[in-house]
């Protein structure tokens, strides 16, 4: 080997000796810094989420009460119309007639009563004085009450014949939306047979109806919530719900609940509840769909952790928390909704836990750690608010927690 081979090694050999000095002197890294808290302690309630469509608290078909021609239609399609708002007129010209006549055959008839009951005040006072017999007496008796009787029974016509007059104009049954005419001027509407003619429909709006249906589980929860004193059952209290629509982000539509269903379908499991909703600015239509939530439980204390902190392990839920010696420990956990930013933790720690919410990504269970005070803050309130009590026009009154 030359000489410039030997040197050019030697000074491979010192540079990799050299290297492995400067790395060996590194100096290792010491316990990861972390932000520990207490979970924070609050009074919470639980909300329970539904699906479901809105529907109008009353829909009418509206039907003639008499048989007839369509002779004009008073309103325009899908409009808002009032109670008692003029819709059809059926042609009354025959119902007039029969009007007429009713009313001359009361007047005949009253003409009868009054000649019948001349007769008996006659027969009344030769019976006195032994003039007539007491046989003839009682026939003009008779025949006076039946003259009464006639009278009664034509005045009935005649108001009968009176109310068809009135039914040749139909009015809006309900305040509402109309739809469109299912008939035109001089179609022959019938009033007659099994099915009469349908002539259009009014749904009111205000209040609205949210139907909704909930589980078997949802339903026994509630039941035995009910019993226990810690919520009351919706067939008892007006529960608060929030509704939010197809397009939006926040639960803008308060309500409460107004019905739940005497038995589950035995085909889905499930259990019909309703809700109702004020609808002022008539924004909700029937058919819409919602996504609704509803008290679920009564006030109770919670631990609460921000829910980045919460891992998972396999099928388990853990939290880091900092135990003895400032070593790392994970609590299995059994987790709740999130109320205000925050996670509801239900079991698997305690108020005094130190629980890591920040640099727990950088940790694992059994590393040492330098914890620093941190703060668990919870975000404005987003829960719901109890609505007031509403009580449906009178317009509008008729005959919701899926799970009481």
């Amino acid at each position: 080997m030359s000489g410039t081979v030997r040197t050019a090694v030697a000074v491979a050999v010192s540079l990799l000796v050299a290297a492995c000095g400067a790395k060996t002197a590194q100096p290792t890294q010491g316990p990861a810094p972390v932000s520990v808290s207490a979970p924070l302690q609050r009074q919470v309630v639980d909300w329970d989420e539904f699906v479901g469509r809105f529907e109008a608290m009353q829909e009418v078909e509206v039907r003639p009460r008499v048989s007839g021609y369509v002779r004009s239609i008073h309103f325009r399609d899908g409009e808002l119309v009032r109670k008692g708002q003029l819709l059809f007129v059926i042609d009354p010209r025959p119902y007039e007639a029969d009007l007429a006549q009713a009313r001359a055959q009361l007047r005949q008839a009253e003409a009868q009563a009054a000649r019948a009951k001349l007769e008996l005040d006659r027969a009344q006072k030769l019976l006195e004085t032994g003039f007539v017999s007491k046989s003839t007496y009682d026939a003009r008796v008779a025949e006076a009450r039946t003259a009464e009787a006639a009278v009664g029974a034509a005045r009935a016509a005649e108001q009968a014949r009176a109310l068809d007059v009135q039914f040749t104009r139909v009015t809006a049954p309900i305040a509402g939306r109309v739809s469109d005419r299912r008939v035109d001027v001089g179609n022959l509407v019938n009033a007659q047979g099994a099915e009469p003619t349908l002539l259009t429909t009014v749904v009111s709006l205000d209040p609205i109806h949210f139907a909704f249906t909930g589980s078997e589980s949802v339903y026994l929860k509630y039941q035995r919530q009910n019993r226990d004193g810690t919520r009351t059952s919706s067939r008892s209290a007006s529960n608060p719900v929030e509704i939010q629509l197809q397009d939006e982000t926040a639960y803008a539509w308060r309500g409460q609940m107004d019905f739940v269903d005497n038995a589950l379908d035995t085909g889905s499991g499930t259990i019909r509840g309703r809700a109702v909703v004020r609808n002022p600015d008539l924004f909700l239509t029937p058919g819409m769909y919602g996504r609704m939530r509803l008290l679920g439980s009564g006030a109770y204390s919670a631990l609460m952790v921000p829910d980045a902190s919460v891992m998972t392990d396999q099928s388990d839920k853990i939290v880091l928390v900092v135990g003895p010696g400032n070593t790392v420990q994970p609590r299995k956990v059994e987790l709740g909704p999130i109320v205000d930013g925050l996670r509801v933790v239900r079991a698997g720690l305690s108020p005094a836990d130190r629980v890591i919410i920040e640099g727990q990504q950088r940790v694992r269970p059994g590393d040492k750690v330098v914890p620093q005070p941190g703060r668990i803050v919870a975000k404005a309130s987003t829960a719901p608010r109890a609505p007031q009590v509403l009580t449906p026009p009178a317009a509008q009154a008729t005959g919701a927690e899926t799970a009481e």
